[in-house]
């Protein structure tokens, strides 16, 4: 379960970048019931979304003139620095070198030896987001793989996170807590995609999952506004009721009515 403990390897921030920051606020306004706010002047467009007055995720443009959005997890670190060597060692690629963000923090964007992106967050004034598993918030993270071995040696590389392997359909399912962690603080899991999704041209990614009272609405207004269902929406036994999706500009994301503890 996610918290705003945010221990080391843990998700603590969570942006969106895109070619039209006005179609995505539109979107994921209308979809989970977010608010914007913009950072102000000298931060380049970028925002953030709100749910009841509490930061859920961010927002800003495209700075490679990429047409696709897509979604970026942060997850926690102490020294962003030692992370872009681990990275480097474990055979990941540094998208941009660790740098500071005003006196909020520091930040390095990576890509795993998969093709998926990902990015760290060394807190110093901004601790991360103020909220996440509540209505409207992130509540799980999850890295569909080409490799899901090769992904799972990478980010114990990387983060030293502690693995349980549990039975999904034909496979297995990898989840994934901070070092030191119990089982109450798993925060994502890693998993293999499948020959159709990658003969489709799924490529490795992270995926947010964000917290929703009625996944079938949501996905209905999603799809009304444009965007793709990938999965419908599905009971998983002892997971809850999810469905996935990509937004009408490219980025992917899931939502989920979560099942109640020992549901």
């Amino acid at each position: 379960m996610l918290s705003t403990a945010f221990r080391p390897g843990a998700p603590d921030w969570l942006d969106l970048t895109g070619p039209d920051v006005p179609g995505s606020v539109a979107f994921y306004t209308a979809v989970l019931g977010w608010s914007h706010a913009p950072a102000g002047p000298g931060a380049g467009g970028y925002g953030f979304f709100r749910q009841d007055g509490r930061t859920v995720a961010a927002l800003g443009p495209s700075t490679d003139g990429g047409a696709r959005a897509a979604w970026t997890v942060y997850f926690a670190t102490l020294d962003a620095d030692r992370t872009t060597e681990l990275v480097r060692q474990a055979g990941g690629r540094v998208r941009f070198t660790p740098f500071d963000v005003f006196t909020s923090g520091r930040m390095a964007g990576y890509t795993d030896p998969t093709g998926a992106d990902f990015a760290v967050w060394q807190a110093h004034d901004l601790r991360g987001l103020d909220t996440v598993t509540e209505p409207g918030s992130l509540c799980w993270t999850e890295c569909c793989s080409v490799d899901a071995e090769a992904a799972k040696a990478f980010y114990r590389t990387v983060f030293g996170w502690q693995e349980q392997d549990v039975p999904l359909g034909e496979g297995y399912y990898t989840v994934l807590t901070p070092p030191g962690g119990g089982t109450e603080d798993a925060h994502g899991g890693i998993v293999q995609l499948d020959p159709a999704e990658t003969a489709a041209g799924t490529g490795s990614h992270w995926l947010p999952y964000f917290e929703v009272p009625d996944v079938d609405a949501r996905l209905a207004t999603a799809e009304r506004l444009g965007a793709t269902v990938r999965l419908p929406a599905t009971d998983v036994h002892g997971v809850g009721r999810l469905g996935r999706l990509v937004d009408p500009h490219g980025a992917a994301f899931a939502v989920i009515t979560s099942a109640p503890p020992g549901g």
